[in-house]
């Protein structure tokens, strides 16, 4: 894992608890992955034109201060040793983040932040980061687990391949099983234009779906001889088979866009689906746009 071009590991805080479980997971991250941790905080209020002293007692900057304090000192508690600077950044959280994205290894946060609807399961601002970052995107989600294998999306497509290439990666840093699933629910198209069959044989069709993830996993054992690797294809929709193999997952990876999908989607359906229902951080790798 090359980590000689300094890029560190940022992770966005509001001072909510789902952004100190983020801390927590980014600073073990950047760890694992030799880099620095970099803790930023979103300042809108001067973008509302509110006066930084505007709360008697304290000004809103001094608050942001301690927000920013209070994540650097949990990463050091969660991972002693860690490199890690804080800073506050005027705008709204997810461009402050997006802005990130170009220089960033990897973006943390939490699934939701101060301020959000409790019915939402993931916040707007893990979705928009996710949809438009140049970067992967972890988001810590469910139950953190130091155990379990590494669980990644495979379906053939260019997305799907830097998911896989980004799970490899972290189950190496990890000493962790990688587990690559491939969901499928009809034969697959082969060009543009085609129809499905109507009849199909459901034995030939699974044998034809494990060709599509052989082909996927070719030479991934070359380039990681110390990861295990277990293909699995598996007759389900892609969303549910991901959601239930993250219950005993450390990890579930997921590229942006799927084999099938609209192109004009900034972010899946399957990617969606994992973010609101996966049970273990789900990290969301996307190509370039």
């Amino acid at each position: 894992m090359d980590s000689s071009d300094g890029a560190a590991v940022v992770v966005g805080v509001d001072g909510s608890e789902p952004a100190l479980r983020a801390v927590r997971l980014a600073a073990i991250e950047a760890t694992r992955r030799r880099r620095p941790l970099r803790v930023v905080h979103g300042f809108i209020w001067p973008l509302l034109h509110v006066p930084p002293s505007a709360p008697a007692g304290g000004g809103l900057r001094e608050q942001a201060e301690q927000i920013v304090a209070t994540a650097v000192a949990e990463a050091g508690t969660a991972a002693p040793g860690v490199r890690v600077t804080g800073e506050i950044i005027d705008g709204e959280a997810a461009a402050v983040l997006l802005g990130e994205t170009a220089t960033a290894a990897m973006i943390v946060l939490g699934d939701r932040g101060l301020g959000g609807f409790s019915a939402l399961v993931v916040g707007s601002v893990a979705i928009q980061v996710a949809s438009y970052a140049d970067c992967p995107v972890l988001v810590a989600r469910g139950a953190p687990r130091g155990d379990g294998p590494v669980v990644v999306g495979v379906d053939g497509s260019e997305s799907s391949t830097l998911a896989l290439g980004f799970a490899a990666d972290t189950a190496a840093a990890r000493g962790a099983e990688l587990l690559a699933l491939h969901a499928y629910r009809h034969p697959t198209s082969t060009g543009p234009g085609d129809m499905q069959p109507l009849v199909y044989d459901e034995g030939l069709l699974h044998g034809e779906e494990e060709r599509v993830l052989a082909e996927s996993l070719a030479g991934l054992a070359d380039r990681y001889p110390e990861v295990r690797v277990t293909p699995r294809a598996v007759r389900a929709r892609p969303g549910k088979a991901l959601t239930e193999a993250s219950r005993t997952a450390q990890l579930l990876v997921v590229g942006g866009q799927g084999r099938g999908e609209f192109t004009g989607l900034l972010l899946g359906s399957v990617s969606q689906s994992v973010l609101h229902h996966a049970d273990c951080p789900v990290a969301v790798v996307r190509g370039p746009r």
